[in-house]
């Protein structure tokens, strides 16, 4: 009997073990950084979710690493809840082990759009740079190109491909899940209650009731910042004088050097020297994102860039973070076909 109940316990004991090694680990990490050094209250040192493989403590391997870019109001905390589909990918071979890393690019305005403000911080130096450096020189990583895929939900998904675009020396792979900010349409633009609400807004208490109008300050100060033109320290592309719509055109062309729609005719030769592309959207996520998204796609088409682009059934935020939603089934796989794993 004795026997028999210490070998039950062996067998336990070997679950329990087998079962934790066939699970991920998170690392809550942290990055000082002089890119994003400011006089506007942005802390320039970053939080950084990280994701291991099961198994990395005990192996000398190394893997890919795939850069996870957050949305608006996001941060890197999103990475607790994601960690199961994660698992559930590996563990059902929907893509080998691999690292995943979210950074915190959370600002005081709600998302840094991953874009170079200066005033503001620089934050796509910051993910290009110095987000890539540490994580090849402090986990063990296949440190080159081919091996780096980069992905992203909505804000996320602009600074994806955004990023991968300027950047095909750092990023060889990118998929873009929802993505916005990539053209001035409808709630964006002059011809929407947007920027009129904006206009008849002059404190921060007034601008937490908004949400377009938050956005339209996030991008703002990420393209357009003014530290000359208080309260919100930056300029608008589009305002009101007396009641009628002023577009101030130097204004509009900071934003157009920085929403990739515009600028892809220069971006042709990287763009086509990336390995894989893809784009997609909930047909439900709202026509401000189906109608760029849909420009976007032609538009590559049209430069002749081969990309991959799907409509879903869906909105913005479902059957995305679940099992059976779009990173597991979609994107993991995607980045599991192109990466290098070795």
């Amino acid at each position: 009997m004795k026997t028999f109940l210490h070998f039950t316990l062996l067998i336990f004991a070997f679950q329990i073990i087998h079962a934790q090694s066939e699970t991920g680990s998170i690392v809550i990490d942290s990055i000082y950084s002089e890119h994003l050094v400011n006089d506007f209250g942005e802390n320039p040192t970053r939080k950084v979710g990280v994701y291991l493989p099961p198994n990395y403590g005990t192996e000398t391997k190394k893997y890919p690493v795939i850069y996870f870019l957050h949305g608006f109001y996001g941060d890197h905390t999103l990475l607790e809840p994601m960690k199961e589909i994660l698992d559930f990918a590996i563990a059902t071979k929907r893509i080998r082990p691999f690292i995943l890393v979210i950074p915190d690019q959370k600002t005081t305005y709600e998302g840094s759009f991953y874009s170079n403000s200066g005033i503001f911080g620089n934050w796509e130096d910051f993910t290009v740079e110095d987000l890539v450096a540490y994580m090849d020189k402090n986990y063990r990583t296949i440190p080159k190109k081919e091996s780096r895929g980069i992905t992203g939900h909505s804000m996320g998904g602009y600074g994806a491909l955004n990023i991968a675009m300027k950047h095909p020396d750092v990023f060889n792979t990118v998929y873009a899940i929802s993505p916005g900010a990539l053209a001035i349409v409808r709630e964006y633009g002059p011809n929407s209650d947007t920027f009129k609400e904006l206009s008849e807004i002059s404190t921060y208490e007034a601008l937490e009731k908004t949400y377009f109008g938050k956005v339209m300050v996030a991008f703002a100060r990420s393209w357009s910042p003014n530290p000359n033109n208080p309260p919100f320290y930056c300029d608008f592309p589009f305002g009101y004088e007396d009641g009628e719509l002023v577009i101030h055109q130097e204004i509009l062309k900071k934003w157009h050097d920085n929403m990739p729609f515009y600028n892809l005719e220069n971006y042709i030769d990287n763009l086509k020297s990336l390995k894989a592309i893809k784009m997609d959207w909930g047909r439900n996520a709202g026509e401000r994102f189906t109608q760029q998204c849909k420009m976007f796609s032609i538009k590559l088409e049209n430069l002749g860039i081969d990309h991959f682009a799907e409509e879903y059934i869906g909105t913005h935020v479902n059957n995305i973070y679940t099992k059976d939603g779009r990173i597991p089934q979609q994107v993991l796989p995607f980045f599991e076909y192109y990466l290098e794993f070795r």
